[in-house]
This record gives structure tokens, C-alpha cells and sequence, in this order.
């Protein structure tokens, strides 16, 4: 059997020979907004690495306040920019100081030029967004950006929004397996000390254009100390709907316990994790009443670490295990049962054939290059 631990790899994408394969090697289309980080992570004169399908970007704040996104490399010797530091507007080259607008245009080079004019290079950019407390950067074609929508959750805005439990996690996994980790709820016996589900039987599933629709009859927060804080007599917690709305994932419980998972692909076998759980109330245990709103936010801040987070670390446990089994069985038979699986393989596949035909990173810095001449002949 070929493995990744006798010397053989996975297949590419064009070299796949089944569904599980090319979904297990396909990326994610570029023209879409991707959550890339949290907002309160970079402050004034801050910058940070993020990455993308292997691609590096520059992410700071200039001293005014607003963010840009640059490919992460100096146009002059490729040292990464994220090594520099943010001077007023502008990110300047830790090596010689050339420095860069949000642009991506060389505005400063502080040694001499030798008698050349100023010159003109520029690197990209990528436009950026703040959406629910989290930054978003559109990878692939710039024109496209403003007819890309970032997912409304209402329930966030306004005057008296539901408390939310942001969380991220980096796995070392594709991102194909997390998507199907979350939307095939046969893995409850993964679960079965904390009961996030019980009993699940699929009662839809459909594809409608980009998007992946389900629906499981289920026991919903039945764990011996979540059960306790659900509200069963203001919400329906005998199903929920949940889906893909690509590249997104969400669902929804009775329309009062509601999360959205905005995944980053990094590269072939990493992924981040943004979740935002979202609810709407919550009971006081063993009595009829509801659990203000004022307190239920540092509830869910001791809930986020006593239940949340150790919940979706099994997820991480499994989809990272899941991984090193994949490198090293991929010719392996597969045996799938739910037909969720099949559904968003198909999708995602499909997403990627759109997305890989595109360009969406430019290597080369637009401008003047003085190594663009030809090499004097030999003889």
C-alpha cells in the first residue's frame, strides 16, 4: 500500500483518482473574504503574519489606525516585511528600509540609488474588511471584492446583541476534513462526555448551488452540565439545521443557539478555525427562569474554557489524527456512510476547478527591474 511513510505522497489535485482525493487536495476559491484574524490582535503600529493557501501576507495597522495587507516580501532582497516595522502609513524593510504604502508602493528608499531616478515598484495588495470583531482579506481578484458579501449574523448587531463565544483553533489538518467533521454528526461517540448532540438522524440534505443544506432530528445540549442552561420549554432542541454556504459553515438550533466556523486554509494539511457561537438566552439551573442578559456574558466566558474549547479540542484531536492517517492510506478503500460527505466533496471540488484556473497571487513586483536584462553571450 503507498504511504506517505514509505516515501510516497498524496496525490494532487490533478493527479487524484477518486472523490476523497481531490477533495483532500483542493484549496479554496480565492474570490471570497476570509476571516484571517481577530481585530483586537493587531493594534497601532503592529504588524502580523497571515497566510493563505501558502501564500505570506504583511497584515498591520498604520499609527492612524487603518489596516492594509501586503504580500509579505520586500520587492529588493524578498526578506519578509513582517520582520520590519510600521513607520506612520507606511511598512518599511527591516534590511535596507525600503518602505512600502498600504498600497504596496515603494514611497521611501533611504540609501543612495548610484545615480538612478526614485523607483517605481510596487507590490500587492489585497483589500480588507472588519466584520464581527474579526479581519477579513479578499485573496483573489481585487474587482471582485465588493460583489463578494462577508455573512450577515444580525443577531450580532444592534442594541441589545447575543452573547457570543469567539474561539479559534489552528489544526494541522485540511480543511475538507474539518468542514466534514462539523456537518456529519455520526462522530457523537467522539463526544460522548460532553453529548453536544445524541441520537442523530439526517432528515435533509440537498445541494443548491453553493451551498450544502441539512437537517438532523437530534438531542441537542445534553451534557451533564451544558443540559442544565438550555432552555427546553423556549427552544426546540429536538433538531437543527445546519449547512455550507461556501466557503462558510453555520447552524442553527430552534433560531435561539446559532454558530458560524469561517475556515483559513494556510496550506495543504493546516488549517485556522474562527468560530463565533452565538445564544440567545440561557436557563438558570433547576429553576424556570432565564439567566440575565447582563450576566450571560461572563458565563460564556467560563463556559468557553470549562465546555466549549475541550468540546472542539476532540474535533482537533481527531481531524489533526485523521490527517497523518490520510498521508499514510490514501489509496486506502473508503467506506463512507452519510451522505453529507458526498455532498460537500462534490462542492468543494467543484469550488476549486472554478478557483484554480485564476491567478490569484502575483509573484513579481510591478515596476522597474534592472535584473530583467539579458545576460551577456558566452563565446
Amino acid at each position: 500500500m503507498s504511504s506517505r511513510a514509505n516515501g510516497v505522497a498524496p496525490p494532487s489535485f490533478e493527479e487524484a483518482h477518486n472523490q476523497r482525493q481531490k477533495a483532500r487536495a483542493a484549496g479554496l476559491h480565492p474570490d471570497y473574504w476570509y476571516a484571517v484574524e481577530f481585530d483586537r490582535a493587531v493594534r497601532c503600529r503592529k504588524v502580523v503574519e497571515v497566510r493563505f493557501w501558502g501564500q505570506s501576507i504583511a497584515l498591520y495597522r498604520d499609527a492612524e489606525g487603518t489596516l492594509h495587507a501586503l504580500e509579505n516580501r520586500c520587492a529588493h532582497r524578498q526578506l519578509k516585511l513582517t520582520l520590519g516595522l510600521v513607520e506612520g502609513c507606511n511598512l518599511t524593510c527591516e534590511y535596507h528600509g525600503w518602505s512600502y504604502d498600504g498600497d504596496g508602493k515603494v514611497t521611501h528608499i533611504p540609501h543612495e540609488l548610484f545615480g538612478k531616478p526614485m523607483l517605481k515598484v510596487q507590490i500587492r495588495s489585497y483589500p480588507v474588511k472588519v466584520k464581527h470583531g474579526l479581519i477579513w482579506l479578499f485573496m483573489g481578484d481585487p474587482d471582485l471584492a465588493e460583489d463578494r458579501a462577508i455573512p450577515e449574523i444580525p443577531e450580532l448587531e444592534g442594541r441589545k446583541p447575543w452573547a457570543c463565544v469567539p474561539i479559534d483553533f489552528k489544526w494541522k489538518a485540511h480543511h475538507s476534513m474539518i468542514f466534514e467533521n462539523i456537518i456529519d454528526f455520526t462522530h457523537a461517540f467522539l463526544h460522548r462526555s460532553y453529548r453536544p448532540f445524541v441520537g442523530a438522524k439526517l432528515t435533509q440534505c440537498e445541494t443548491v448551488d453553493d451551498r450544502v443544506l441539512l437537517g438532523y432530528e437530534t438531542q441537542v445540549g445534553k451534557g451533564p452540565i451544558s443540559g442544565l442552561f438550555v432552555d427546553r420549554n423556549r427552544v426546540d432542541t429536538n433538531s437543527m439545521k445546519l449547512g455550507v454556504d461556501y466557503p462558510y459553515q453555520w447552524s442553527d438550533t430552534g433560531g435561539k443557539i446559532k454558530h458560524w466556523c469561517f475556515i483559513l486554509p494556510e496550506d495543504e494539511r493546516t488549517s485556522r478555525c474562527f468560530f463565533l457561537f452565538y445564544f440567545d438566552a440561557f436557563k438558570i439551573p433547576l429553576l424556570p427562569l432565564r439567566l440575565p442578559r447582563w450576566l450571560m456574558r461572563p458565563f460564556l466566558r467560563v463556559a468557553r474554557w470549562l465546555l466549549i474549547k475541550p468540546l472542539l479540542e476532540q474535533d482537533g484531536f481527531a481531524v489533526e489524527a485523521e490527517q497523518q492517517g490520510y498521508e499514510r492510506h490514501f489509496d486506502a478503500p473508503m467506506f463512507e456512510v452519510n451522505p453529507v460527505v458526498g455532498h460537500f466533496q462534490r462542492l468543494v471540488i467543484r469550488k476549486w476547478e472554478e478557483g484554480a484556473a485564476r491567478a490569484p497571487f502575483s509573484r513579481d513586483p510591478i515596476g522597474e527591474r534592472d535584473d530583467n536584462a539579458p545576460l551577456p553571450r558566452r563565446g
